[in-house]
């Protein structure tokens, strides 16, 4: 949000006006869509700027130092600008933490609290009931652009990673019922969505805590797993992007459906390391799988594969000989999209009290290596793709260039493809174009 004139403070017979700051994940994104999809169906505007706001809601995170840090500024940003805040989101779970640095918000929840943010919206900016108002799209109010949207499935997670406190902020996995997560995409849909990007902290886990149970959608049983869910959005006639996905053996059995062209042959897997004894005192669920032979046998089942993952380098204990294991792995693997962090402690998570926490001069430099050798084999992989033919589905256009995406990129997180001569091509349009560059992260085409 930013400054804007004056706000009009005695609304007269105007709708209440609620200003929206999002922070953090695609999850979180999704907690602010629903949110905001309940205040306008009860006749609420959503503002703009901060002053044009009556009451601003900051949706923040509090996974590691610097998104506190950012959450913080951002609460601190929105007092300076509009002085009437209500603050959710992760780093709500603490609210002692926020509140010792901005006593003045009107209100703190935890994530995904929807009916208490908007319980506190109604405190502080009772609604004005319109007929004319209360209007809203049947697919909600959205945050990302038309073409694509997040399709959260499940809350919370069940591992326990020594880094994390994911659990503690958002509780155990809570899946929705796979009946209810396809009607919500056939509604995104029918709204002219041409991207689903399927979301939650544990993807393949998917309905293990409902026991996988059986629902119905267009008239057939689907259980409540995360095949049958990939199967089942693969019939909408859509892009279908899976995110989060962890290497569990049950996950080959979606290849098929990629190779088939059913579901994107794409998978966004979080690996963390490539050492053994780094994923055991990271705690990592499936730490104890081959990741190598499980990465050659999908690509074997679907050769057009897109692999991206994260990593964390300076973790507590790594080793030089660990983290070179580290690059070994990731040479080995190949992987398509690469991010990376250096370890930061979080407060609450068990990976503080390791031992040997790597000093920060020799995390920054394993992180420049790391990000080299990632670069290398991003460029060596996007060269390979020049001179091919593919399908992009454009995300913008700036003069005579369409920015856009193929099947191997997700928005915002990868690299692009960068159309010249674009002609009279829109954002949620598909063109089919030939590769004719490539750069680190990045291709260039022409229409074909």
């Amino acid at each position: 949000m930013s400054p804007s004139p004056a706000p009009d403070r005695h609304r007269r017979r105007r709708a209440p006006r609620v200003g929206f700051v999002s922070l953090g994940c695609p999850k979180a994104l999704v907690d602010s869509e629903r949110i905001l999809t309940r205040l306008r169906a009860e006749g609420y505007e959503v503002a703009p700027s901060y002053t044009s706001a009556d009451l601003v809601v900051v949706n923040t995170c509090g996974f590691i130092d610097a998104a506190v840090d950012e959450s913080l500024d951002a609460i601190g940003e929105a007092l300076e600008e509009n002085g009437r805040v209500i603050v959710t989101g992760c780093l709500g779970a603490r609210p002692e933490r926020i509140l010792a640095r901005h006593p003045r918000v009107l209100r703190v929840t935890g994530p995904h609290a929807y009916e208490a943010v908007v319980g506190a919206v109604h405190e502080h900016l009772p609604p004005r009931t319109d007929p004319f108002l209360d209007l809203v799209p049947a697919q909600g109010v959205r945050l990302t652009p038309r073409h694509y949207a997040y399709l959260k499935i499940a809350e919370g997670c069940n591992n326990r990673c020594s880094f994390c406190i994911i659990p503690a902020l958002r509780g155990r996995l809570a899946s929705r019922p796979i009946g209810a997560v396809l009607q919500e995409a056939e509604r995104l849909v029918a709204a002219g969505v041409q991207e689903l990007l399927v979301i939650s902290q544990d993807t393949s886990a998917y309905g293990a805590d409902l026991r996988y149970a059986a629902d119905s959608w267009r008239g057939a049983a689907r259980e409540t797993r995360f095949l049958d869910l990939a199967r089942a959005l693969g019939e909408l006639g859509v892009w279908v992007r899976l995110h989060y996905v962890y290497p569990y053996p049950h996950v080959d059995a979606v290849l098929p459906l990629m190779a088939e062209g059913r579901v994107l042959p794409y998978l966004d897997v979080p690996f963390q390391h490539g050492s053994p004894q780094v994923l055991r005192r990271m705690r990592r669920p499936a730490h104890a799988e081959d990741t190598l032979a499980r990465i050659a046998a999908w690509r074997r089942a679907c050769p057009q594969l897109t692999l991206r993952s994260t990593f964390i380098v300076g973790f507590p204990g790594e080793t030089e000989a660990e983290f070179e294991e580290l690059l070994a792995w990731l040479e080995a693997a190949q992987i398509d999209r690469v991010g990376c962090f250096k370890y930061s402690p979080v407060e609450g998570a068990a990976a503080n009290a390791l031992p040997a926490h790597v000093p920060a001069a020799v995390q920054e430099e394993r992180y420049a290596r790391f990000m080299e050798r990632a670069a290398a084999i991003s460029r060596r992989r996007l060269a390979a793709r020049v001179g091919s033919r593919v399908q992009v589905l454009v995300d913008e256009v700036a003069g005579s260039v369409a920015v856009g995406r193929t099947a191997g990129e997700a928005p915002q997180i990868d690299g692009v493809v960068r159309v010249e001569a674009a002609g009279r091509l829109k954002p949620g349009a598909f063109a089919t174009v030939t590769i004719h560059g490539a750069d680190d992260y990045d291709l260039s085409a022409r229409l074909a």
